[in-house]
């Protein structure tokens, strides 16, 4: 597989910095594709050689997730597993669980390491993460350490400056709104009478004080709003709603349930099964409404999730991104046939928006997207090298703006509500690595093709289909929506089963004139362009080859093609 051009910088810049530094952090939301990343480091930076490398995570599930995507951008490279059944180091890379690895007798076997990489990087200053990396540090004091998260500053404030003392690179969450990796979040900003006494909530070590914005939004006449205004907005969206106490989110979902909407509640002390049985009836579509406290902050996707209700304010501004992109993901049809997710409802009855500025707002694509070295600053808190855009250090916390300032120039600037947002689109037909053909010039039909696959993306009846195909394997439906959506479902697809070598955007035989041998497969009309190259022809057999399946696939999904959005 091959990576996209923005991973490939993410790349690039991460290995600068472990060149010159010996650790980095890199900083990378949902969607971005960040297991990809982490395995394209490694790979890169072990190479040819003999060096040994260390993959770490907390969870069983993103230990088998990380070691099949390394897998895939690393075919050559043997591997092996420590956790609760195995403890192998015989492979040149290693993924550990940490609550296995931490104990003394495993941390015992451990050979001398020369680059430990740690997913999910905000927890590296743990207790048990810091046993790991003291060990590997004290076996060998030129190991290199890179970690990566979509998350780096914790609740606790404890900063990651004991471990990292440099950020390579951040890839921005609007960039990835922009790109069509991720749909386009709608915000509004509700104000029910109370954001004067939530700003006058005092802080605590972590956040704000629940308790104290409980009292203030657990009340009967605030959660009727709250349910008019979904009702108004984002009636029938699968929906997940955050709450400020496990009391606070069972009366919101009481209060639901009492209005006809199927409403499930989740918090910290229920078994693992009834949170399963209750997450399963939610992807089931038999609860419309799930509420929590901070349960589904972190670790909790389902795509077709595409409402987002915040009842609380958070200090955090991270705290904020992670329960937005809980309704920012694409849907694959494949995985769930159907549904059609074209964005996010955010309906915000605190001041999180207010305080931290929206998502669409946050969008910043200088100096993150273009080639070479990404802009940095040091931070005045730790004096640790971040990107330029950094609002808050990603090492330890320090606040880079006057928030207070900030926050009345942006309310002043929203007002109380948002409805939609233009958003400057990311040009993947120019950033593809693959040539894409409008096929009948009315670029109502886009494709492109590689060696062993080919991707299209085709307007029908209101609406944007991405198609993939390739030898050996069954045509299938990628997506269904936005155009920049469809294409980069298209594209990744590509990605996924074409190499470096296949990319054909930068060949020079894509000029060539058609051969004669393809002219013959062509309609007359396009064997009348005397302008044809080889490769535009070869873009209009695949289509004329699979065009049956194509037009199969669109027709079945288009009459029972269900909204999520």
């Amino acid at each position: 597989m091959r990576l996209r051009p923005r991973q490939k910088l993410f790349v690039e810049r991460s290995l600068a910095a472990l060149a010159t530094r010996a650790n980095t952090l890199g900083i990378a939301p949902t969607g971005a594709g960040k297991t990809i990343m982490l395995s394209a480091v490694t790979g890169e930076s072990i190479g040819d050689t003999t060096a040994k490398a260390c993959v770490l995570a907390h969870r069983d599930e993103l230990t088998e997730q990380n070691r099949e995507k390394f897998g895939r951008v690393n075919p050559a490279i043997i591997t092996s597993v420590v956790d609760a059944t195995t403890k192998s180091w015989g492979g040149q890379v290693t993924f550990a669980m940490v609550p296995t690895l931490t104990r003394e007798r495993n941390l015992a076997s451990m050979p001398k390491l020369d680059l430990l990489v740690i997913d999910e990087a905000h927890h590296a200053v743990a207790d048990s993460y810091r046993r790991i990396i003291d060990h590997v540090r004290d076996a060998n004091p030129d190991a290199r350490i890179f970690g990566v998260t979509a998350t780096p500053n914790r609740g606790d404030k404890k900063g990651l400056r004991s471990v990292f003392d440099n950020v390579a690179d951040q890839v921005r969450l609007g960039e990835l709104i922009a790109s069509g990796h991720l749909v386009l979040p709608r915000t509004f900003v509700i104000d029910v009478g109370v954001q004067d006494k939530l700003r006058a909530v005092r802080k605590t070590v972590s956040d704000f004080d629940m308790g104290e914005v409980a009292e203030i939004m657990d009340r009967a006449p605030i959660t009727e709003e709250v349910i008019h205004h979904w009702q108004e907005k984002a009636a029938g969206r699968p929906t997940v709603v955050f709450c400020s106490t496990v009391a606070h989110a069972a009366h919101v979902a009481e209060a639901f349930n009492a209005a006809g909407i199927p409403t499930g509640l989740i918090h910290g002390d229920l078994s693992g099964e009834e949170r399963r049985n209750i997450l399963a009836a939610f992807a089931a579509g038999k609860i419309r409404v799930i509420t929590n406290v901070a349960v589904l902050t972190e670790g909790w996707d389902h795509p077709p999730t595409s409402c987002v209700v915040l009842l609380r304010p958070s200090s955090y501004k991270s705290t904020m991104i992670q329960m937005v992109g809980r309704g920012l993901r694409i849907v694959d049809p494949a995985e769930f046939p159907g549904v059609v997710k074209t964005d996010c409802i955010v309906l915000d009855f605190g001041t999180s928006s207010l305080t931290h500025g929206t998502l669409e707002q946050d969008v910043d694509l200088d100096g993150s997207t273009g080639n070479g070295e990404a802009p940095t600053k040091t931070c005045p808190g730790c004096q640790a090298e971040i990107p330029l855009g950094c609002r808050e250090c990603p090492i330890c916390g320090e606040v880079l703006v006057d928030e207070e300032d900030e926050a009345e120039t942006r309310e002043r600037a929203l007002g109380g509500a948002l409805s939609g947002f233009v958003m400057t689109e990311i040009d993947l037909l120019k950033r593809s690595s693959f040539e894409w053909v409008d096929l009948f010039g009315s670029e109502d039909a886009l494709m492109a093709t590689g060696f062993t696959a080919w991707g299209g993306i085709f307007w029908f009846e209101g609406q944007w289909y991405a198609v993939g195909g390739r030898k050996g394997a069954q045509t299938r439906l990628l997506g269904i929506g936005e155009r920049s959506v469809c294409l980069a479902q298209a594209d990744d697809w590509l990605n996924a089963h074409e190499t470096d070598e296949s990319a054909f955007k930068t060949r020079g035989w894509l000029s060539q004139p058609a051969t004669d041998k393809q002219l013959q497969y062509l309609t007359p009309a396009a064997r009348s362009d005397y302008g044809l190259t080889r490769y535009e022809a070869s873009a209009l057999m695949t289509f004329t080859f699979n065009k049956r399946e194509i037009r199969g696939l669109i027709m079945a999904a288009a009459p029972t093609a269900r909204a999520a959005a």
